[in-house]
């Protein structure tokens, strides 16, 4: 059934002024900004139950009903159409929340429930939303930690699988010596493993919140008794360890620790990138190319050529962190723009950090178990380049010196080997 959105007139004027036609602002985020809402109107309920206001308290307990009821709605995202880059520092995503959980509280209770007055007590968007989008950003980031744990345990699995596999170690695409496919697979597993930590720590940083700052962080028109019990209750609901920030001003204003996740973010993608690119080149062939491994072919790679299998695992994770890499661009030009006490570009900021978040969340798993479980080394492919290469000649050098190893090798390429040999013989450096 179709919602008529002139009952939330606010969230009405907020969708004829923000058409875009991109998205609308993303579930994780609206559904953090009603846990918020939902910990204020319980706080509240509390408050005025002691100041025996029962008239105030069944309003906010409305409003926690409402909260509870929009959470479990599989369909309560058509209530916030509201495109994710508007303006006004995310204020139009707050005013749709406190419309919609006015509108169905009243339901509720019988009886008038104010978006305002009553749903959004104490509070501002500007410290609701940075708020939510910090435990948005946190269960996330979780779920991503998560991921590169069972993504480093698979590389490292492959690792001793292929520790006997001796192949031709190569930098800046040409040949170099040996190493083992073994080893290759042991060093991505420790960049994932790097990439692992660094999201497991940072959600220190984020879980400071300027809970109950208001406008600009100063605590105006919010009771203190409200800020620090609210932002208990919010820790119960989220199952996070919040706390309040030192100095609300500051995480107000200033967006550099957002700045500093996508960051991260992006390391992490430019190690599946790095990871995936190599996957792609080793699989390259299968005549013509390397072929050291085989990817599992997963689909019809061309509607021309018969037969034709494409790395497309490893090209969708590369994508993935090109977008990723881009949305960091992204964020990193809207913290740069928080004027004086605030930041009116945070709703880009939370739009383009949460799309990487769900991004990698998903991509990882899928590069996991789709091509780095499934591929397949072929022992006979790396043990031909390796022996069709000059791979050896590295180890002659401490002996008879680079620039005669250099010599041989250019001189007599096909007999290279048995002339190092010879060489040293005469030298008496073999018995």
């Amino acid at each position: 059934m179709d919602f008529d959105f002139a009952v939330l007139p606010q969230t009405a004027l907020a969708i004829e002024n923000f058409a875009l036609d991109y998205h609308p602002v993303k579930w994780q985020l609206v559904r953090a900004v009603i846990v918020v809402k939902k910990a204020a109107a319980l706080t509240y309920a509390d408050l005025a139950r002691e100041a025996r206001d029962a008239a105030r308290e069944k309003k906010h307990r409305a409003v926690a009903a409402a909260a509870d009821q929009l959470l479990a709605d599989a369909t309560a995202a058509k209530f916030f159409p509201v495109d994710a880059l508007q303006g006004g520092a995310g204020t139009s995503t707050n005013m749709n929340v406190n419309e919609a959980l006015a509108y169905f509280a009243a339901e509720i209770l019988g009886e008038k429930v104010h978006p305002l007055d009553d749903v959004n007590r104490g509070q501002s968007t500007n410290d609701v939303y940075p708020t939510a989008l910090r435990v948005a950003a946190i269960l996330e980031l979780r779920q991503l930690s998560d991921e590169c744990a069972a993504l480093q345990e698979t590389l490292q699995r492959r690792e001793n699988e292929f520790a006997g596999i001796k192949k031709l170690g190569r930098t800046e695409l040409m040949d170099a010596v040996p190493i083992t496919l073994g080893d290759e697979f042991g060093a991505y597993a420790q960049a994932v493993a790097r990439d692992r930590w660094r999201l497991y720590k940072i959600e220190e940083r984020l879980r400071q919140v300027n809970f109950g700052g208001t406008a600009v962080g100063g605590g105006d028109n919010a009771e203190r008794q409200y800020r620090f019990r609210g932002l208990e209750k919010l820790r119960e609901l989220t199952g996070i360890g919040l706390a309040a920030a030192e100095y609300p001003l500051d995480l107000t204003q200033n967006n550099d620790v957002f700045v500093e996740v996508s960051g991260l973010l992006k390391a992490l993608s430019v190690n599946l990138l790095k990871i995936a690119n190599d996957l792609r080149l080793m699989n390259s062939g299968p005549r013509g190319g390397l072929g050291e491994i085989k990817l599992a072919a997963m689909q019809m790679g061309s509607t021309l050529m018969p037969g034709k299998v494409n790395p497309v695992i490893a090209e969708m994770t590369m994508q993935a962190a090109m977008k990723v890499i881009a949305n960091d661009a992204a964020i990193t030009a809207a913290a740069a723009h928080g004027e004086f006490e605030l930041n009116a570009f945070l709703p880009l900021i939370a739009d383009a950090l949460l799309e990487s978040l769900a991004l990698l969340r998903r991509a990882v798993p899928l590069f996991r178990d789709r091509c780095v479980a499934l591929l397949a080394a072929d022992r006979d492919r790396c043990r031909e380049w390796l022996e069709n290469s000059f791979a050896f000649a590295a180890a002659f050098v401490p002996l008879l010196g680079y620039d005669r190893v250099a010599q041989i090798v250019k001189e007599n390429p096909p007999d290279a080997a048995r002339t190092l040999m010879e060489e040293l013989r005469i030298k008496n450096y073999v018995p």
